[in-house]
């Protein structure tokens, strides 16, 4: 079943923005290795924190992810540009009224 990761990044103040550049580099590795949505975005209201949305094939491939080292280059990458604080929930999809 599809596997959905929803979140928030805490960051420095005044890295939000280089935090979203970077988050949104295009990567074709993700969607080969089971990655079918991963959206970024802000609001207004809080403008040191980054959202992600992610949609996996399976929580075994989103867990498989974070051991590559493309993963893990990048997330040594952006550490520097966290406040630390973190926020979110996982869950399994078990249906949506877009795709019957």
């Amino acid at each position: 079943m599809t596997f959905a990761n929803a979140g928030t990044l805490g960051t420095l103040p005044g890295k939000r923005d280089e935090l979203v550049t970077h988050l949104t580099r295009r990567s074709n590795m993700l969607g080969e290795i089971g990655c079918l949505v991963y959206e970024v975005g802000v609001a207004d209201d809080h403008p040191d924190t980054v959202f992600v949305v992610e949609l996996w094939k399976d929580e075994q491939s989103h867990q498989a992810s974070l051991a590559l080292s493309e993963v893990q280059e990048s997330i040594a990458a952006v550490r520097p540009l966290l406040s630390g604080e973190f926020g979110g929930f996982r869950f399994t999809v078990v249906g949506s009224p877009l795709h019957g």
